[in-house]
Order: structure tokens, then C-alpha cells, then sequence
């Protein structure tokens, strides 16, 4: 009965390949742009290097992605995967609610954040973000986000340029801001996030990153499915 069941059912087969653990976060990643190995790493830092290599292949074996050269893309199979992806991001910013604290990660934000710099907005010289997040880690507290008009990069060691603006906020708080759920201006006002620099920068800085592209998704007020992930 099993086999047969998931010969005749194109769900189940399709689970069987996109169900194992990290691999539709491997495809969000593709879709969003990451194709080398370390760029996809820097996507889903909880991986193991390991793993992340023997998901690739799996996923380049059922037609999902081809390697060319040291870049993974996507074939017409995985570009089919986005309104899954994006549906999927959709329910659960409308029905998770609040992250549960295991979720929250500096490295995830900022590599999202990077990639969503408004073109245009940043200075047209190099400009480096210092980020410290108070509530977190002593050795995860600090990250810089370097920015020049070709090119955005995180570090989570100072890369050795002066500081342009620095910005103190809970990780938690942050992560509202990107989801939407916190007005940059609101935070600002009430001291929940602390920007110093020159005033220029600071005034301009909130519009230099667009949103996470779910931001606008309304939430219910209804309560929420299930509690901590």
C-alpha cells in the first residue's frame, strides 16, 4: 500500500523530496538570489556544511537546481517552487505570531536586510552600519553591515573602516521593525532603538532598507497556531 500510495499521489512525492528538514529553506534561499555555496551557507547558518552539500546534490539529482561552475541555479522545476515558498512565508507571518527566542538570529536579519537596500538611498560612498543587539550573546552582540553603491556585505568581525552610524536595539525589537510590526519612526520616538551618528545619517537611514517583502501581510486578530518553533 505505501508504494502505491506514493506512486499515484504527486503530493506525497513531492513531499518526500521537499519535507527532510532544511530544504525548502535551501530553495527560499536560491529564490532569493543566493547561488554559491557561501552565500546559501550564510542563508541557513544553523546547517552544517556537511548537510548543506548533501542537500544540494539531492536537489540537483531531482532536477531542482544544476551546478554550473561553483553556482548553483535554479531550473524551471525550482522556479515553479516560488509561490510555494512565498505562500508558505505568507502563512506563517500571518498565523505563527511572535518568533519564539531560538528563532531570533542577528545573521539571519542582517543577510536579509542586506538584501533588501533600497537602490539610490545609500550614500554614494562607503558606509559601514554598526549593529549591537544589548540581549543577546556577548559574541554575537556586534555585526557590521558595509555598504557601498555595488555591493552590501555582513560581518560579524569589524572590517577595519570607520564606523558611519551605529545602531542599538533588541534583536527582538529589530525583527519587528523588518517584519512590520514596528514603525522605525515609533521606535525611534519611544528610545526602543538608539541610532548614533551624524544627524544626516540618521534622518535618512530608516529609508534605506525597504521591508521584508511579507511586511504588509495583515495579521488575524484571532489567536495564533501553535507557540514556540
Amino acid at each position: 500500500m505505501g508504494a502505491s500510495y506514493y506512486q499515484f499521489c504527486p503530493v506525497a512525492k513531492a513531499m518526500e523530496l521537499l519535507d527532510e528538514r532544511w530544504t525548502l529553506l535551501i530553495v527560499r534561499e536560491l529564490l532569493a538570489g543566493s547561488e554559491r555555496f557561501n552565500e546559501v551557507r550564510r542563508g541557513v547558518p544553523r546547517m552544517s556544511p556537511t548537510l548543506l552539500s548533501k542537500r544540494l546534490n539531492q536537489l540537483v539529482r531531482a532536477g531542482v537546481l544544476t551546478k554550473k561552475d561553483d553556482r548553483y541555479v535554479l531550473t524551471p522545476a525550482g522556479e515553479e517552487l516560488r509561490p510555494v515558498v512565498e505562500a508558505l512565508a505568507v502563512w506563517g507571518v500571518r498565523w505563527i505570531g511572535e518568533l519564539g527566542d531560538q528563532d531570533l538570529d542577528p545573521q539571519l536579519l542582517l543577510w536579509d536586510m542586506r538584501r533588501n537596500i533600497v537602490p539610490g538611498a545609500i550614500p554614494t560612498h562607503r558606509t559601514v552600519i554598526l549593529f549591537a543587539f544589548p540581549d543577546v550573546p556577548t559574541r554575537t552582540r556586534h555585526w557590521w553591515l558595509v555598504l557601498t553603491p555595488d555591493n552590501a556585505d555582513v560581518c560579524d568581525t569589524d572590517p577595519g573602516f570607520e564606523v558611519s552610524v551605529t545602531v542599538t536595539a533588541d534583536l527582538r525589537d529589530m525583527v519587528r521593525i523588518w517584519r512590520g510590526d514596528l514603525h522605525w519612526q515609533d521606535a525611534l520616538r519611544s528610545g526602543t532603538i538608539d541610532l548614533q551618528g551624524p544627524e544626516p545619517v540618521r534622518r535618512t537611514l530608516p529609508t534605506w532598507f525597504a521591508l521584508s517583502p511579507f511586511a504588509a501581510v495583515p495579521r488575524p486578530a484571532i489567536h495564533h497556531v501553535g507557540g514556540d518553533f
